[in-house]
């Protein structure tokens, strides 16, 4: 309990009064009121640059709540005698020589009390008495709200009274507990024979023997028991439930219709209404009105949203529309892209801003001869690059040569499969990695900003390589997954996909045969001795990673080879063509329609050595008859190739073998270095090559249903677009990029522009968001240009698909067309020719003495005109017999 008293305000007031009368000296808000000022005041002017100098500026070194500064008599009189007459202190100058102390104090009166700005204290009582009432006064203010709260809560001393027993110590001590026999002690020690004796430790099992462990299990001992003495328990007290439900009585349905019918006039009724006045008066009353609907109708569709059409143009919005291909960010390395060019690039499926590309060395074939100890010597990598660093590459893939392709898997993009320069396919695993591309860990922030300083990307090393003696004999030019919905047979058969992991690649190179793998274990039926003895020491054997190499594909290492070659042989002559791109119809990995965000994530906890080296290769699975084996080949020559991966077996030998080509289209002059299929629709094919570009139909056999004319410059690259269904673009090798509108302009490009000075050698698009495309475009100098896609190439209109695919049907309507008048000309040149033949003289046919006559008569003519001809040479003299010669 506390006790308030009244508040003694009026002694208080007393004592701040009394202080106050102490001195005379005014303090800053009472010199407001005073005007003459008094003898120890010398009212200043002080300049700006006297303000700067002494530090006292007014409203920013000094202000109204702390107008105070004090300065040194020493540079006073500096300033005195640097500026003399000129100096603001001049006027004090004998005032401030005199002055005892070291220090003088200069005041700041912001409300020109005593007509200046600036007022100096020229004695030090002075000085010390307008100082020290300030800080009085805020000792005081303390002083006084102490008091306050001291005199508003007074604490009371608690009296002390006798205690009195109610009870309770009895029911403490009920609860408590008390020893009711003295504490027993046990000591445990162990035998003096057993200290130092030698100990061995082994695993065995508990349940072995008797000493392995003692069970104590609880029991209920009846000597002992507890007796209840108090019991908590409580009631609460609810309302009955009840369940009750209703259900509306169903009736049985019975199956009804009904059918109406026009009621109509009759013909004399017909008549009558019709020769009638009012008919004509009401005619001639609405007729104005119905033009005027019939003429809106015309001029403007009445069923158009204007609210939704507002929206389809961009430029009603801001006032400016942009045609142009903006450059987003460039990358490029100093060290890992010097004298190198960029052969493939790829985005990341699923980690946006991630971006890989392939680093191979600008040289030509002499070229890598002569330099070949040097090349094996620098490894070649992939080198990763993410918008959050435009400097360093995040991450480097190592690969014994240069890599010309590769691809992301498509049920797992922690794994990468590559085509080499000499034939070799390897295999990545980027699973340790994933977190530094995304750009957030999990654990300590220091292990962040440590790998964000360090300049050196980490290395990965390849899990697997296939040997060389098993793969292409050329280059590998193009590698792709299959997707995780079918799968192939030895056969080549599509069959159904039970795993649903992508488990199967196909390449292609220049040495005439595309070729699958799988990255599953070979299904080995018998092992020889030496198989089984070698198999066995390996396992003996420690397993030796130094270099932190995944052991996911382990299995594949050095012996993995193709189970299906398809070699392509030339149609009507011997050979076979050279493919270097190919297109498969129901391969959805490049263009997927589902988007990233959709996917569900990499298995990240995958351990080394699980996933494709268990999974079971099926023999008998389901055959899938809806997946098309065609494939479209682009070859070195300029051709394309419609061919089947399928294997046919011999009749005779048993063998596998495949199939000839069904088409071969010869369009380009050079090779073929595009064959992509549009993501919009799955049978449109677009090919680049040399100087032009085609867009082809699968089932058209009669040619391009869309070909360019030839350009200045040769194409080295074309890319879909993946938001608009006419749009597309083109590489050429002058460093520049066409980009072609088929709604727009068929003939030409719609725009054209130039991105580098070298050729473009890859274009890859992806889409950010809805409002950010981007097109990734490399050059041959090894830098990656990152362009954003403006509005207008973006932004689809609401009938484009549809309108696109008419002109498509057009297009191919117009190449059946041509193709249906060639052969009726073909056959009527050949009805001409039948009737003329008939129309000719039928001449009897000479026998063989006569043709020998004539042939002998013809000869003897030309030995004559031989003769004349040497004597008039005067190459022949003397003779006329020509059978001298």
């Amino acid at each position: 309990m506390s006790s308030k008293r009244p508040k003694n305000r009026a002694s208080n007031k007393a004592k701040e009064k009394d202080k106050k009368d102490d001195t005379d000296f005014p303090s800053p808000d009472e010199s407001a009121t005073e005007s003459a000022p008094p003898d120890y005041i010398f009212p200043l002017v002080l300049t700006s640059a006297t303000q700067e100098l002494f530090g006292c500026r007014a409203d920013e070194d000094v202000t109204g709540e702390n107008p105070y500064k004090l300065l040194k008599k020493e540079d006073i009189i500096q300033d005195m005698k640097t500026r003399a007459a000129v100096s603001d202190f001049s006027p004090v100058k004998h005032t401030v020589l005199e002055y005892p102390e070291d220090e003088l104090l200069l005041v700041f009166d912001r409300d020109f009390t005593y007509g200046q700005s600036f007022y100096l204290v020229l004695t030090a009582e002075a000085k010390e008495n307008i100082l020290k009432p300030s800080v009085l006064q805020g000792e005081d203010v303390e002083v006084m709200e102490q008091e306050e709260e001291e005199e508003e809560i007074m604490p009371k001393t608690p009296e002390s009274h006798p205690w009195i027993s109610l009870g309770s110590e009895q029911e403490i001590e009920k609860e408590s507990f008390t020893d009711s026999r003295p504490k027993l002690r046990y000591k445990i020690s162990r035998l003096l024979r057993d200290f130092g004796a030698p100990v061995r430790f082994s695993d065995r099992s508990a349940l072995d023997g008797k000493e392995g462990f003692v069970e104590c299990p609880s029991y209920q001992d009846k000597s002992f028991s507890i007796r209840e003495l108090q019991r908590h328990t409580s009631v609460q007290a609810t309302s009955n439930i009840k369940h009750s439900s209703t259900q509306t009585l169903w009736k049985c349905p019975k199956n009804m219709c009904t059918q109406y019918e026009p009621r109509e006039f009759s013909a004399d009724e017909k008549e009558n209404h019709l020769q009638s006045e009012n008919l004509k008066n009401f005619i001639q009353s609405v007729v104005i009105r119905f033009e005027m609907a019939l003429q809106q109708n015309h001029i403007m569709n009445v069923f158009c949203d204007d609210w939704v059409a507002l929206c389809e143009d961009e430029s009603a919005l801001t006032g400016k529309t942009e045609t142009q291909l903006k450059e987003y960010q460039s990358f490029t390395d100093l060290h890992y892209s010097r004298e190198k060019t960029i052969s493939h690039l790829q985005w990341h499926p699923t980690i946006s801003g991630v971006i890989a590309v392939a680093m191979t060395e600008r040289m030509s074939f002499e070229e890598r001869i002569d330099n070949s100890t040097k090349l094996m010597l620098n490894p070649s990598y992939i080198l990763f690059w993410s918008f959050s660093d435009p400097i360093n590459p995040q991450l480097k893939l190592e690969s014994p040569e240069d890599v010309l392709s590769f691809q992301f898997c498509p049920s797992d993009p922690n794994i990468i499969a590559g085509g080499c320069l000499n034939g070799q396919v390897v295999l990545w695993d980027i699973s340790a990695h994933v977190e530094r591309l995304q750009g957030t860990r999990s654990g300590d922030k220091n292990t962040i900003n440590t790998l964000d300083k360090s300049n050196d990307p980490p290395v990965v090393r390849y899990c697997a390589v296939s040997g060389i003696e098993n793969g292409h004999r050329s280059p590998i030019t193009d590698i792709q997954w299959l997707p995780e919905t079918f799968e192939v047979s030895r056969l080549g058969s599509p069959e159904e996909n039970t795993s649903q992991i992508s488990a199967q690649i196909v390449t292609c190179a220049p040495d005439c045969c595309v070729m699958f793998w799988d990255l599953r274990a070979p299904h080995v039926t018998t092992q020889s001795l030496t198989e089984t003895k070698n198999k066995k020491k390996t396992e003996e054997m420690p397993l030796e990673n130094p270099h932190g190499v995944p052991n996911t594909f382990k299995h594949l290492n050095l012996t993995w080879k193709p189970f299906i070659r398809v070699s392509l042989p030339k149609i009507g002559t011997s050979g076979e063509y050279s493919p270097l791109k190919f297109s498969l119809r129901d391969n959805t990995v490049d263009y997927p329609i589902v988007s990233t965000a959709d996917k569900p994530p990499p298995n990240s906890e995958r351990e080394d050595g699980s996933g494709f080296g268990q999974l079971p290769s099926g023999k008998e699975q389901k055959p899938l008859e809806h997946i098309s084996t065609k494939l479209y080949v682009g070859t070195e020559d300029g051709e394309l190739v419609y061919t089947d991966w399928k294997m046919e077996k011999d009749n005779d030998s048993g063998r596998l073998y495949s199939a000839k080509p069904s088409h071969r289209f010869i369009l380009h002059d050079t090779l073929v270095n595009t064959v992509s299929r549009s993501p919009f629709f799955r049978d449109i094919i677009l090919t680049v090559g040399s100087w032009s570009f085609a867009i082809w139909k699968e089932g058209v056999m009669n040619g391009p249903i869309v070909m360019s004319s030839c350009s200045q410059k040769m194409y080295t690259a074309g890319q879909w677009s993946l938001s608009r269904p006419a749009v597309f673009f083109i590489g050429k090798e002058d460093g520049s990029i066409e980009v072609w509108d088929l709604l727009e302009k068929t003939h030409e490009p719609s725009q054209t522009q130039n991105i580098s000075i070298t050729p473009i050698t890859c274009i890859k698009a992806r889409s950010i968001s809805s409002k950010q495309h981007l097109l990734a475009v490399s050059d041959g100098l090894g830098i990656l240009h990152i362009l954003e896609i403006p509005w207008t190439l973006r932004r689809s209109s609401s009938n484009e698909r549809k309108n696109v695919w008419m002109y498509f049907e057009k297009e191919e309507e117009r190449l059946l067309y041509f193709h249906q008048r060639k052969l009726q000309h073909e056959k009527e040149k050949e009805m001409e020719a039948e009737e003329l033949r008939k129309m000719e003289p039928v001449l009897p046919q000479k026998q063989d003495e006569e043709l020998q006559a004539d042939a002998l008569k013809e000869y003897e003519q030309y030995l004559s005109l031989e003769t004349i001809t040497l004597k008039d040479t005067n190459l022949l003299m003397g003779t006329d017999d020509a059978s001298d010669l």
